[in-house]
């Protein structure tokens, strides 16, 4: 036996974690983070090239490379520069290339029959591979700026090299060429290399580059006028230079105006505008047929790119271009969720203060005074530490007529033994075989004497006027259901503070919205009360979903019951007490909700109140109880991305003000249930790891409802509360009030009209009683059929004396295991084969279940 429950156990905690979806969540989210890595590598803020650098030691650096050219060749171990021959000039563009301005600085050279070099970043050339075509296409020449524009004094040689190799690929696949040329950032002048950047300088020559700084710098960056620019690039006399502007990196309209100045000037002056390449080859040759008449072979202008480094700019372009839009969508998921965010957050203040102002008004009532006799039903599974506690709290209230039925749904801990020793006269236990959550309400509702159901946790305590003020909203005919308010018994870890100022923000804004809204989407399950009449037009609890509870307030406000909350009922629930337990729990109700929703998505195109409630209910739960939680994550994620790639001050000043909004929102919620402030302090503390653990569980279930699992009812590890629950002295007598006959037939067919054929809610007029099913002689059992001790009678209809049974709390005598043939129906124990039909309650299980002497009798004897 115990192997077997191991073997069980075993098998839940796999439904609970199952290891394919976590492997895929594992993998998403690792491609995510590695996408966003790449994205903040490409994206890695910079200044522009004037920032100045320290000159360091230069007693390393040769004198010809300090005092020599602008274009320095270290390859194959050599050492030299290059200048521009007399009265040509190269012009060089840093930073682009850029879709606004280097489109027009193309255009103006190509009016001016002139070329230049751009020194492009390889993360711009990867986002537009347009422009970098387009450039080599004019006659221009590309060259290296490095990818991500950083100071290469402060990187590894490795990095140095990643950042000059990604470049090239990223040009090859842009242009098809490759270069040979390269600027390091916030270099200047050859006379200001010193010992660091020479060791730089050499690495590149070893990887068969050359290095290009300047002559003469325009100062464009500072946009000092064009007039200055003009003077900044003008070269003395007949002397060639190689002139540094730039095409990206902010405002370039000086730079523009100056050239279209410039080059015609410069022209008049008789002289040439060629690329760096093609000049040093000029000055190159010049040099050698002084020397010799040796023929001295030119270096190629973008040499064409071979195939593996296209492949590899293929890989590295789409990279980008998918870490871009992925920031792009998560940026604007983050605009979505802020406002999102702030829309609820005032819809909430604003409607349930509005809720909460006419609650508490002393003109406010539900109508006359309700004290129709109650049937609890408490579903149970392996509740030793708490049952106790719980059925004391509901047996020993201050209503004046109560019925506590026990459903013990298969427990192996003995529950039902804790709740037989009690001997409390108004409690009755019964036993089913486990068949989940769902199928023992459903047991419980078929054996409840009463019409007004209030369904309870086997873990939950009741306050003494619970059930008395859970009920009061039954005064107004068109309500069907009655949603409490539960509270956090165990606050003394941080995991349970942090439920318990969920609970308070859940149920004091967003009950009391969804009230007034009219679509309240859930009843919960730890304190509830229904009309039987409703459930039975609803065709029951059903066990389609985890979340039956919600299932079936959905299908009361689609079938036109008005839904209600009543924050003085109050009942006090033992909440996880640790991360495990909490996911678990967690896990069924979200993914139970999801199930619902699906369920009910007919809604939204139905008429008259299920359509209000699809258009209404659905859409909002959808958006702000699904869609805005699983995009919560955008927040944290854009708090983490702008803390390291960001401006500090502006991230935390965002942060802060989500948080703000949180606590301000709990605060009011707080205020609402008349709650102490100093739990809030730990709202903070919220931020980083229950709002993440809530994001897996959201995610998970997304995953699992799109799968179609299904899983169990889990049972959660109880330590039993222990809190003193404060009580109401000397409550008031209320007078009685019918308010519906009781209904002796369970369950109801589930071959049910469109709901939106029932009376609107909220009409004052009182709903048709369902008719009780005649009752019948009731047949001896077979002689072969096993004796079993027989239950109190549930028919409300019978006169016999209620006998006793192993099930009961009764102090009657006695009774023969065979039922009599007295004419009231009597009750009985049904063998698994006369159990009802499945998907109808109280079946679902196995084994015998006790059944009411009025349903046996409305079946009909075999």
């Amino acid at each position: 036996m115990t192997t077997g429950r191991n073997r069980n156990r075993s098998r839940s905690r796999r439904r609970i974690l199952p290891r394919p979806r976590v492997m895929l969540g594992v993998l998403l989210i690792s491609l995510f983070v590695g996408i966003l890595v790449v994205q903040a590598y490409i994206n890695a803020e910079f200044t522009g090239d004037h920032v100045e650098t320290e000159v360091g030691d230069q007693a390393g650096v040769p004198a010809a490379i300090r005092g020599g050219g602008p274009i320095i060749n270290t390859t194959g171990g050599q050492e030299s520069s290059s200048r521009m021959p007399a009265r040509t000039i190269a012009l060089t563009f840093d930073d682009g290339p850029d879709p606004t301005w280097t489109p027009k600085i193309l255009d103006l050279l190509d009016e001016n029959d002139a070329h230049g070099t751009f020194f492009v970043v390889g993360s711009e050339v990867a986002r537009h591979p347009d422009l970098a075509k387009r450039i080599t296409d004019r006659g221009n020449e590309l060259g290296l700026h490095t990818f991500t524009h950083p100071n290469l004094q402060r990187l590894a040689s490795w990095r140095r090299t990643l950042e000059l190799s990604q470049t090239q690929v990223a040009i090859a696949r842009a242009a098809g060429v490759r270069t040979n040329l390269v600027r390091f950032p916030y270099s200047s002048k050859p006379q200001a290399i010193d010992e660091v950047n020479w060791k730089i300088v050499k690495e590149a020559g070893e990887q068969g580059y050359l290095v290009v700084v300047n002559d003469l710098d325009s100062e464009d960056w500072q946009r000092p006028g064009v007039g200055q620019i003009l003077r900044n690039a003008t070269p003395p006399g007949d002397e060639g230079a190689v002139i540094l502007f730039h095409d990206a990196g902010g405002d370039r309209s000086q730079t523009l105006a100056a050239l279209k100045t410039f080059i015609p000037m410069m022209k008049a002056r008789g002289y040439a505008f060629t690329t760096v390449t093609e000049g040093m080859n000029l000055a190159i040759a010049q040099q050698e047929e002084k020397r010799s008449a040796q023929v001295v072979p030119l270096l190629p202008v973008n040499p064409a790119a071979e195939a593996p480094d296209r492949w590899r700019g293929s890989a590295l372009l789409w990279t980008v271009r998918f870490a871009d839009g992925l920031v792009w969508v998560i940026a604007g998921l983050f605009l979505v969720v802020g406002l999102l965010t702030v829309g609820r957050t005032v819809l909430l203040l604003v409607l349930a203060t509005r809720h909460a102002r006419q609650r508490r008004k002393k003109t406010f009532s539900w109508g006359p005074p309700v004290t129709d006799p109650v049937s609890v039903i408490v579903p149970a599974y392996n509740e030793k530490e708490g049952i106790e506690a719980a059925v004391r709290s509901l047996a020993g209230g201050d209503y004046p007529d109560i019925e506590v039925v026990v459903v013990d749904d298969g427990s192996t801990d003995g529950t039902a033994a804790i709740v037989e020793r009690l001997g409390l006269p108004n409690v009755r236990v019964i036993r089913v075989p486990n068949g989940g959550k769902a199928n023992a309400l459903n047991t419980g509702v078929a054996l409840a004497r009463h019409d007004l159901i209030v369904t309870v946790d086997g873990d939950t305590i009741f306050e003494p006027d619970s059930i008395r003020m859970l009920v009061q909203p039954f005064a107004s005919p068109a309500v069907g259901a009655v949603a409490g308010n539960v509270k956090v018994g165990n606050r003394e870890k941080l995991v349970s503070t942090w439920q318990h100022i969920e609970y308070v923000i859940g149920f004091n804004l967003d009950r009391r919205l969804y009230e007034v809204l009219n679509c309240m989407p859930t009843v919960p399950g730890a304190i509830g009360a229904f009309r039987r009449t409703a459930l039975a037009e609803v065709g029951g609890i059903s066990d389609e979903t985890l979340a039956e509870d919600t299932d079936v307030t959905m299908a009361l406000c689609r079938a036109g019951w008005r839904v209600v909350y009543e924050e003085r009922a109050k009942a006090w629930t033992e909440a996880p007490a640790t991360l495990e337990q909490l996911y678990r729990q967690r896990y069924r109700w979200s993914y139970g909700t999801m199930q619902a929703m699906w369920k009910h998505r007919k809604a939204l195109t139905d008429s008259g109140d299920s359509g209000r409630f699809g258009r209404v209910g659905l859409p909002f739960l959808a958006l702000f109880g699904v869609a805005l939680p699983l995009l919560a994550p955008v927040v944290d994620i854009m708090l983490l991305y702008g803390l390291v790639f960001w401006e500090l001050g502006a991230t935390v000043t965002a942060w802060s003000t989500m948080l703000a909004l949180q606590l301000f929102t709990a605060a009011v919620a707080f205020r609402f249930d008349r709650e102490s402030l100093r739990p809030l302090w730990r709202l903070p503390l919220q931020q980083f790891a229950y709002r993440q653990l809530m994001y897996l569980v959201l995610i998970q279930s997304a995953m699992t409802a799109m799968t179609g699992a299904r899983l169990r009812w889990h049972k959660l590890h109880r330590a039993g509360l222990t809190r003193s629950v404060p009580a109401t002295e000397n409550p008031p007598i209320l007078p009685q009030q019918t308010i519906a006959p009781v209904i002796d037939s369970w369950p109801p067919s589930r071959d049910l009209a469109p709901p939106s054929t029932h009376p609107a809610a909220g009409r004052a007029t009182a709903r048709p009683p369902v008719p009780a099913q005649p009752s019948a002689p009731s047949e001896p059992s077979a002689p072969s059929e096993p004796s079993a001790p027989s239950d109190p009678s549930v028919s409300s209809q019978s006169s016999a004396s209620p006998a006793p049974s192993v099930s009961s709390q009764s102090s009657a005598s006695p009774a023969p295991a065979v039922p009599s043939q007295s004419s009231g129906p009597q009750d009985r124990i049904l063998p698994p084969e006369d159990l009802p039909s499945a998907g109808s309650p109280p079946g679902g299980g196995t084994g015998p279940v006790f059944l009411s002497g009025a349903q046996e009798a409305s079946r009909g004897s075999k």
